[in-house]
């Protein structure tokens, strides 16, 4: 039985450049969750996003050298995979996503 191609992968915004610039060992697991989101598959560290119930938005975590790594998007879509935001976690209270990154996640993922 022959195998799907993998979904392309369409950045929005500044995600990929915010991307690059996380340590490697963050980018490596973004990168394999974002294959695997590509392939139809879910990354173990891939939740769905709260307020997003059913939108098909998820949320990768990673944790590195103390600080949080977060990486945004959605398999809504047939026709890729679509990087909404990704960032390190400033907030200082709690392990809430900080409102204006959600937003500016949400924003891109209204709008298709």
């Amino acid at each position: 039985m022959p195998t799907k191609p993998p979904k392309p992968v369409e950045w929005i915004g500044s995600s990929l450049k915010d991307l690059r610039g996380f340590p490697q060992d963050v980018r490596d697991t973004f990168g394999f969750a974002l294959y695997l989101a590509q392939s139809g598959s879910k990354h173990a560290a891939a939740k769905p996003l709260k307020g997003f119930a059913g939108a098909g938005v998820l949320e990768v975590v990673e944790d590195f050298d103390g600080d949080a790594f977060r990486a945004v998007y959605t398999v809504r879509f047939a026709s890729a995979v679509y990087i909404l935001h990704a960032f390190q976690k400033k907030s200082k209270a709690g392990i809430k996503t900080p409102k204006a990154d959600i937003d500016s996640g949400a924003a891109p993922a209204q709008a298709r």
